[in-house]
Parts: C-alpha cells; structure tokens; sequence
C-alpha cells in the first residue's frame, strides 16, 4: 500500500466534464491489510481521459450510490455467490479500503449487447440517477458480430444520456480469455471503447489490458481468475477487478508501481 494509504483525506469524486457532476464524500482513509492478493495491475487499465477523478473537501458526506450495469460480468456469472459478484466487492472495497460509504447496485443481465443495456440505462436515467454509473460493455457484442460502428453508436448514445442527465459514468471493456477465436475482430470493440472514452472524455477501465498483463504474468495466473467455462471470472477474478477498481475511483496511486502478489 502507498503512503497515501497512510493519510486521512476528504475525497470528492469531481469527473471533470462539460455538464458532469461533482460527488463529494466524507473523509477517507485507506487501509492497510484490508485488500486481496492480487496480481499487478497493468499500467494501462484505467485511463481517465481527462476527466479526473480528484480530491478535494468536501460540500456534505453521503452514501454514493452506483449503478453498475452490464451483462453476466456484472451479474456475476462465476461468482459463487452474489457477495463474491464484482459490484458487491467493489461496495465493500470502497468501505473496507476507503472508508467510502458507497451503496453498488447491481443491474447486470447475463447475455445482453450493447443495445439492451443502453435502453435499460437510459431508464435507469430518467427516474432517480445514480451518482456514478459504471458500464460493463463490449463481450458480448464481440462474441455475437454486432456491427463494431453500431457498437460505437451505442457507446455514445450512452454516454450522452448520462451527461444530460449530469451523471457521471466510466466504461469497463471487455475480459481477456484464452479461448478468444478472432482476437483482431474481438480487440476492435475494445479499441472503440478506448476511443469513444478519449473523445467523449470518459474514463474507461480496461478489464482486458489487466487480464492480458495477468495472462503475460503466467498462464496459471490469469486461470486462477476464470471461473471454469474459462471465460467468466470466479470470486477472485472479480475481487482483484473490485479492488483496481474501487483504487482507481479512489485515486490510489497506480497498483502496477506495487511488488506483484499471487491470486
């Protein structure tokens, strides 16, 4: 853990965006001793874009509420239970790690493309907005064929209802597997999400480029990670994706400067 874990701090998480909000949090401390083993983070998985998650004091304390939407990912196919999903670790993170009260709901529907999930989103919008939105987008448009600018109009309908709504959102793209048939075609929607996230200034979270560093790693390394259909991720896969995760929104300094650790 950095010496920043060693620090109390008020965070405000402010992505800094034409029309974006500013959530602002109580004081936080990150702990030490209370996050997985988990391998190295590769240096690319989280991008800000420019719209930076900063610190800074806070107007008034509350819970942050985020809607984690997306497909089997975030329902938590391969988990052995719904504690062990990826939403649910990515609330305690954010409690255990931070001491940000964070309340994560899961809206993940196994199977679906972009498509759905977006008139789902849009939904969500309309009525109480979420104070951050996390999309979990791409596997399965890549494994189906969608059409990839189809895939990309998606992505920016998406991202254009959260700003009119003044809502924050960050894209997580697509796992990296070993039973990838057309790794080019299947890195094509990875590669539009970058893109959408760098034009629209939205962060993204590169699932892939952490699985492929752990993949690089060692092959028992990223297997430790997969559930066994070999494609989803099983408690621990998603609870080192909770933990990069919940340190990127956090702000930790970046994981991939620490010793690598073992699953």
């Amino acid at each position: 853990m950095s010496n920043f874990a060693s620090r109390r701090r008020a965070i405000c998480l402010a992505l800094v965006v034409a029309a974006s909000a500013t959530i602002c949090l109580g004081p936080v401390e990150a702990r030490a001793g209370a996050s997985a083993t988990c391998p190295a983070t590769a240096p690319t998985a989280f991008a800000d874009n420019g719209a930076e998650i900063a610190l800074a004091e806070p107007s008034a304390g509350h819970p942050l509420r985020i809607l984690a939407i997306g497909s089997s990912s975030t329902l938590g196919v391969g988990a052995s239970s719904p504690d062990a999903t990826y939403p649910a670790q990515l609330e305690a993170r954010l409690s255990g790690d931070w001491g940000i009260s964070a309340d994560v709901v899961n809206a993940g529907v196994g199977g679906e493309k972009s498509d759905t999930t977006l008139k789902r989103l849009v939904a969500a919008l309309a009525g109480n907005p979420p104070d951050l939105v996390v999309w979990q987008v791409g596997t399965n448009d890549a494994v189906g064929g969608v059409d990839p600018e189809a895939f990309r109009a998606n992505l920016t309908t998406g991202v254009a209802a959260a700003r009119a709504r003044r809502v924050p959102i960050v894209l997580v793209d697509p796992q990296f597997y070993f039973g990838i048939k057309n790794l080019a075609r299947f890195q094509q929607y990875v590669t539009i999400i970058g893109e959408v996230g760098a034009a629209k200034r939205v962060p993204v979270f590169s699932r892939f480029a952490m699985m492929k560093a752990w993949a690089a790693k060692s092959t028992a390394t990223l297997r430790a990670a997969l559930a066994p259909d070999g494609f989803h991720m099983d408690d621990e896969g998603y609870a080192c994706f909770a933990r990069a995760l919940a340190g990127d929104l956090a702000r930790e300094e970046n994981w991939a400067d620490e010793p690598a650790e073992k699953l």
